[in-house]
């Protein structure tokens, strides 16, 4: 690679982690929900991810940490599926930290502690801090800083997430790369300053994924999995 960074920062959910399966297996695991496609419900609720942030980047509601959003987005899931009653308030709360228990893809754990031998490594995520600190111990995800919409208070992809994060770590957009499944948030990144790289993970949202299947632009790096990008950076 060609281009001179010193921090890697990565988008975690789809990219570093497989939230999908992961959410399906803890709707398994509670026995009420037993007779629930699991699958079913994780993209259920995925799907009301980026609508919930929505109003928060259009300013028609405060800032709302992704915990908080993600709780009112399970409670309408469940009342949609007539699922509701069915749940203590303790199995909601449960559930709704499913999020903090996210699963890593096979190849994430040991590209990042390749690229950490090298580069800053960091978040640049929508996951809130204690999520993110929560699955990085959970996952033994090595992240160097936890940086993203809660911290510099925008969600992806407003430009503000990606330039405050840059200069938290007192660097330059150009000094910092995003890592990203998704070609939205690498074309934000790119456009404010940063350099990029897509690691498509063609199974984010099962087998009939259609979007994200392979790089739309021209981007720094296009690696197959975390592996091959950290001998792309040279680590």
């Amino acid at each position: 690679m060609n281009v001179s960074i010193n921090a890697v920062m990565f988008d975690v959910f789809g990219t570093v982690v497989d939230w999908r399966t992961s959410v399906a297996e803890e709707v398994g695991q509670i026995a009420v929900l037993s007779g629930i496609d699991g699958t079913d419900f994780a993209d259920r609720w995925r799907a009301k991810y980026q609508p919930s942030m929505e109003r928060i980047r259009s300013g028609e509601r405060a800032w709302t940490k992704l915990d908080d959003l993600h709780f009112e987005n399970l409670l309408e899931v469940l009342g949609d599926l007539g699922l509701t009653s069915k749940l203590s308030e303790a199995q909601i709360t449960h559930l709704n930290h499913a999020w903090h228990r996210l699963q890593p893809w096979p190849d994430s754990v040991a590209g990042l502690y390749r690229i950490k031998s090298k580069y800053i490594i960091a978040t640049l995520s929508n996951g809130n801090v204690s999520l993110i600190v929560d699955m990085a111990k959970y996952s033994d995800l090595p992240w160097d800083m936890v940086l993203g919409a809660e911290v510099v208070g925008h969600y992806k992809p407003q430009p503000e997430s990606y330039l405050k994060s840059a200069q938290l770590l007192s660097l330059a957009p150009a000094q910092c790369m995003l890592v990203a499944a998704h070609n939205g948030d690498l074309q934000a990144a790119s456009k404010v300053g940063f350099k990029t790289a897509f690691v498509a993970r063609p199974l984010e949202y099962g087998p009939n994924q259609t979007a994200d299947l392979e790089a739309t632009d021209e981007y720094d790096i296009v690696a197959a999995d975390f592996l091959e990008l950290a001998d792309q950076l040279g680590c």
